[in-house]
């Protein structure tokens, strides 16, 4: 694997020409020359791309469909939370976002453009801001003897300063939430490493929130000769969007000086009439540093000014007083200069840093603003910015420090190949980037969805909600939905091994809604009936769209009946015990006993044979919704057996004998029923309809026991499934989903037929689900199928992020040829369910060791283990 990961690499930095390598550049990540480009270009997936079939069978949808969109696009002028019409196209140009969790982020392209927005909660804005650039100066002897825009790009705008800089003399790469861009400067024997920093770290819950940037440069010099060396930031007073012609904005310096350390630079107030913010930029005051800036430049024309006054003398007038508000249609952007001298055959660094402060955030309905988490450290007034910025410039290196304790032992794991550390914590993007809110609970909220715990309901404010606030991620950057949760069950294991209050604040909203009912009738687009928005005692897909008022109005998705969504249920009784069992949080499993009993109480109506097993009618379940099923299948099936199995433990652990019995009774008779109805010799079958596609491969057959691997379950008392069936049917799997699909180059197929080629019957049988794969490969993993999860999962991580340069926008699928579906996805969180796979191998063979009285070896996931089990 070593050598294909070299392979790989070597492809995408082929067109670097320099040897520098940079300054403390980690070996593992994901590296590429600014000069590469990508040779496939894929389109998205669209309603054109529905097969004939597939539109004859689901006509109606599609009529009802068009009717939706139009009435939301065209008359109460929304963005649906799905846009079939208008999907994003696929730019090549991503990189690591900038932010903590919760507050917004801002996305630099892996050529360093400023490109994706996300400051208003859960809403895109795709746009290359031209002027948000870093330039460099060069200067010896009182000369400027070069002066450069750190950028590739030649624009049309801005033509006053020098653009063009050879991609071949630099790379980019990625270790989030870090990254590095090298520039080797042509002709000066000088090379120049950005290093960005957000302050994304495991089980920190303060730091973690704040919306903050740093860049820090280290300048390496490896002429005969000193050189002043100044390094330019310039910002837009805005993202691009159209409000930022909308006049009233105003930029303003500020010096900000307290426990002996110092920062200065530009406050970019921008004032629109919902959720105003302030950019901020600003540099770290040090001796042997200096610091200047412009307070306010138009960004129309060739921009010469600016342009003449740094190449003057290596740094900017530095006016005094405020900028006056910008008038309609009119633009202002804001320069900052930091400067050092740097000796001959020396390094020297400069800190710079970015940050947003957008305190109260009101969703799309306006109808009420809600406290970020990091007002509770840095208040609510919409003036932290320089305090924001002063701690960041002043505490990163902790950041750094705490960072790397987290990723040594897996990036330290020489059994671990390269691309799995790559994707492990790049993928990790996601818990920021995806649309993530994160807001204080406020005084008066009920989380219980108004029934009491006396009642057999939840408390109306659970200690660790109150404690550490709401949190709140999207499906994806273009399926617009709030938690929605039946991908949230792969994606939530980033979640409850690295922030697992969030986790468990998380589950305590989605229980409170459990007990919620809304019976106003709305349509449903796939049956063409209407039918209640909620039904008690069934778990909710979403809690809502951030162009609405989520966590008020639950289920943004009408596309099937909640009734339906069979699948939503089973996937909260696993998750509640796997989260127990990895916190122990045992007064959490109490509160969630109740809601538990009512959602299996409800599933138990489709048990209609009486053999302890649910069957399904119409569609499998929400996760594969375009899928037809009929009867018991694989996956709904095999999540029930799971849900029965984890509902018998959690009795036990609670001390409920009753309830056990009644389970134990369920669990025998449902697993002898779905090995007679299911099990074909080699694998489970899809469903046990007896229709021509039913005996189909389904990569997913085994989600149910992967769930019990990862809850320290799934053997002797507490076993489900036979162990030899299992690993039969992974290696069904193995064999013909992955190894037979695409010359086992990208991953696994979610369907295939025994013959080996793959199931098409539906939109979804034929694509691969990346987040799929990753659970799939985690439940290799728990069964010894090491080399053979690594391969699956493999094929995902080099189609996505080598091949079609999706970095930092994994898709929810892609087919083997022609188009994806859906940039930027909740699901491929996942992989972090391969890593809790490794780390519970490393445990139970260091046991084994142990009981054998072996010689106990060292365990570089031991630290891992023991943050996880805190």
């Amino acid at each position: 694997m070593e050598s294909s990961d070299q392979t790989s690499t070597a492809e995408l930095m082929g067109r670097y020409v320099s040897s520098e390598l940079g300054y403390k550049v980690p070996k593992e990540g994901w590296r590429i020359c600014l000069a590469h480009e990508f040779k496939e270009k894929r389109k998205p997936f669209q309603a054109k791309d529905v097969s004939l079939s597939n539109i004859m069978e689901h006509v109606g949808l599609g009529i009802r469909y068009l009717i939706w969109w139009y009435k939301k696009t065209q008359v109460e002028k929304k963005a649906p939370f799905i846009d079939m019409f208008r999907a994003l196209p696929l730019r090549q140009i991503y990189g690591a976002p900038l932010g903590g969790i919760g507050g917004g982020t801002i996305t630099r392209g892996w050529r360093g453009e400023f490109c994706r927005w996300q400051l208003n909660p859960g809403m895109y804005h795709y746009k290359t801001v031209m002027v948000n650039q870093f330039t460099v100066c060069l200067r010896r002897g009182g000369q400027t003897v070069y002066q450069q825009v750190l950028s590739v790009e030649h624009p049309p705008a801005l033509q006053g300063w020098n653009w063009g800089f050879c991609g071949e003399y630099a790379f980019y790469h990625a270790l989030y939430p870090r990254a590095w861009t090298v520039y080797h400067l042509p002709g000066q024997n000088v090379t120049l490493t950005c290093r960005q920093v957000s302050p994304i770290i495991p089980h920190d819950y303060k730091d973690s929130s704040l919306p903050v940037g740093v860049f820090v440069w280290d300048v390496e010099n490896k002429n005969d000769y000193d050189l002043d060396v100044s390094i330019m930031f310039t910002l837009l007073n805005g993202s691009g969007h159209k409000d930022d012609k909308g006049g009233g904005h105003w930029n303003e310096p500020f010096h900000l000086e307290k426990e002996g350390e110092a920062v200065s630079g530009v406050l970019l107030h921008h004032c629109t009439p919902t959720n105003p913010y302030t950019l901020c930029m600003a540099a770290r005051e040090q001796s042997g540093r200096e610091v200047s800036y412009q307070t306010a430049f138009s960004p129309k024309g060739t921009c010469s000014a600016l342009w003449t006054d740094l190449i003057s003398d290596g740094r900017l007038d530095s006016p005094t007083g405020s900028s006056p508000p910008t008038q309609k249609g009119e633009k202002v952007a804001a320069a900052l200069v930091a400067k050092c001298l740097v000796s001959a055959h020396g390094h020297n660094s400069l800190e710079m840093s970015l940050t947003w402060d957008m305190p109260l955030i009101q969703f799309g309905s306006r109808e009420r603003k809600h406290s970020r988490r990091y007002t509770r450290y840095f208040g609510s007034e919409g003036n932290a910015a320089p305090e924001l910025s002063l701690y960041a410039l002043t505490h990163y290196r902790d950041w750094e420090k705490a960072i790397e304790e987290w990723q040594r032992p897996v990036l330290q794991d020489s059994s671990l190949p390269s691309w799995y550390k790559s994707a492990l914590f790049n993928e990790l993007y996601f818990v920021a980037d995806g649309g993530t809110v994160w807001v204080e609970l406020p005084e008066d909220a009920d989380v219980s969805g108004g029934l009491r715990s006396n009642e057999g309901g939840l408390p109306a404010q659970p200690p660790v909600v109150k404690e550490y606030g709401r949190f709140a991620y999207l499906e994806g950057q273009e399926y617009r939905m709030y938690n929605t949760y039946d991908v949230h069950f792969y994606a939530s294991f980033a979640l409850i091994m690295l922030w697992p209050k969030l986790a468990l604040s998380l589950q305590y909203d989605i229980a409170g809604s459990v007990v919620q009912s809304d019976p106003t009738e709305r349509l449903v687009l796939m049956s063409g009936r209407h039918s209640a928005v909620k039904t008690r005692n069934v778990v909710p897909h979403d809690i809502g769209d951030p162009d609405d008022e989520p966590w008020t109005r639950v289920n943004a998705y009408q596309i099937h009946d909640t009734a339906d969504w069979k699948d939503l249920n089973l996937k909260f009784v696993l998750q509640v015990y796997r989260d127990f069992h990895l916190t122990q949080d045992s007064q959490y499993l109490s509160d969630m006993w109740p809601v538990c009993q009512a959602v299996m109480e409800s599933e138990m109506k489709f048990d209609r044979d009486g053999d302890g097993l649910i069957e399904n009618s119409g569609y499998a379940d929400q996760t594969y919704d375009g899928w037809a099923v009929t009867g018991p299948s694989a996956y709904c099936g095999g999540l029930w057996l799971a849900s029965v199995c984890m509902m018998c433990k959690m009795a036990r652990v609670l001390g409920s004998e009753d309830v056990y019995l009644r389970y134990r009774d369920v669990l025998d008779r449902g697993s002898a029923a779905f090995d007679k109805l299911l099990w074909n010799g080699q694998y489970y079958n899809y469903d046990s309809s007896g229709r021509c596609l039913s005996n189909s491969v389904m990569s997913d057959q085994c989600a149910g026991h992967w769930f019990l691997r990862a809850s320290g379950l799934g053997e002797g008392e507490f076993q489900a499934f036979p162990q030899q069936k299992i690993q039969s049917a992974l290696k069904s799997v193995f064999d013909l989903n992955v190894m037979k699909f695409a010359s086992g180059q990208m991953g696994a197929v979610n369907g295939m037929r025994p013959e080996g080629v793959p199931d098409r019957s539906s939109v979804q049988s034929d694509e691969v689900w990346v987040g799929v794969v990753y659970g799939l490969a985690a439940t290799m993993i728990h069964e010894g199928m090491v080399e053979e999860g690594l391969r699956t999962a493999e094929g995902c991580y080099k189609t996505v992020w080598e091949r079609l340069g999706m970095a930092f926008q994994t898709p929810e699928a892609y087919c083997e040829k022609g188009i994806y579906r859906s940039l930027a996805y909740m699901r491929p969180l996942s992989i972090w369910a391969m890593q809790l796979a490794l780390e519970n191998r490393t445990a139970r063979t260091k046991h084994a060791q142990k009981d054998e009285g072996a010689q106990e070896i060292p365990d570089q996931n031991e630290h891992a283990q023991e943050e996880l089990n805190h």
